[in-house]
């Protein structure tokens, strides 16, 4: 058996159940080289389940005999040059289909790199939260922040916000409110742990059509063990449902910092079995709701579009 084969075999049959009848979007993956000559910014070689190559046909072979067919990136690097690389290897494989790039809204040459990347029809956003030294919260006090995010509207792009907290969920809030036709996605919300303190803000959120949730980073750890029993997640799965709604939750695996947790398959297996009693829901949640947030375009056959 061919290398390619097996990894394929090995992911097929690493969890029990059968691929749905409609495909999967990923709307979170990271891609980098730690072995490219002018290295990367994340992670950090210390960390040794992740500080190897995560490209798009390692991607590939693990995710699509899981009924996997397209992925959105999001960035993983400050460096504004690390766009370009991203949008230059997606370009290479058609599992790829879209980024959520790293621009500074704020920064005098936004416009110009903004005006740069839009053109790739790849480059479908960017993100900016708590993570760079980043914090949303205080660049909105500035008139040039805000301008930068209604340019990024106006070019019908959208906003990732990640490493939840009360404080950044207030923000997207006041975001939804200044620039309300921007498309704004809340990354990695379940792993929030203080959602309670942020109550009447995700009820405000979950009240804006334009306003997004990924259903990633689930998975927690509990005195040193990760759970992967669907039980141990459900009620924080409803809530956020709940809030959002069926129309507005995505799919994101935060492959490969998913691995961290569990194996690819199993957080997808955990999503599955959750989606399956919720009928076209699953659907939804899976791939078409991808397409409202991010807008992106198919690439290649099995992708819907």
């Amino acid at each position: 058996m061919k290398r390619r084969e097996f990894l394929a075999a090995s992911a097929a049959t690493a969890v029990a159940w059968a691929a749905p009848s409609f495909p999967i979007i990923d709307t979170h993956i990271h891609l980098f080289d730690p072995t490219r000559p002018q290295g990367i910014p994340w992670p950090p070689k210390t960390n040794a389940v992740l500080y190897k190559p995560a490209l798009p046909e390692r991607y590939r072979e693990m995710a699509g005999p899981l009924g996997v067919r397209g992925a959105i990136v999001v960035e993983a690097s400050p460096l504004l040059e690390d766009n370009q690389w991203v949008l230059d290897v997606a370009a290479k494989d058609p599992i790829i289909v879209g980024l959520v790039g790293n621009l500074e809204p704020g920064r005098a040459d936004f416009s110009r790199h903004l005006e740069r990347f839009q053109k790739n029809p790849l480059f479908l956003g960017i993100r900016y939260g708590n993570l760079w030294d980043r914090n949303l919260a205080t660049e909105l006090s500035r008139p040039q922040f805000v301008d930068g995010l209604k340019l990024l509207a106006k070019a019908d792009l959208s906003l990732d916000t990640a490493n939840q907290t009360p404080e950044l969920l207030a923000s997207a809030l006041r975001v939804s409110e200044l620039v309300p036709s921007l498309r704004i996605i809340i990354d990695h919300l379940p792993q929030m742990r203080d959602r309670r303190a942020a109550s009447a803000t995700l009820r405000d959120l979950g009240k804006r059509p334009q306003v997004f949730v990924k259903l990633s980073e689930i998975f927690r750890r509990v005195d040193g063990k990760v759970p992967a029993d669907l039980s141990f997640y459900r009620d924080t799965l409803d809530e956020i449902a709940g809030v959002f709604g069926e129309d507005r939750v995505l799919y994101g695996s935060d492959w490969p910092n998913s691995d961290s947790w569990r194996p690819f398959g199993e957080g997808l297996k955990l999503v599955q079995d959750y989606f399956a009693s919720k009928g076209a829901a699953a659907e939804k949640y899976f791939w078409k709701n991808s397409v409202k947030a991010y807008k992106w375009k198919k690439r290649e056959t099995g992708q819907p579009g």
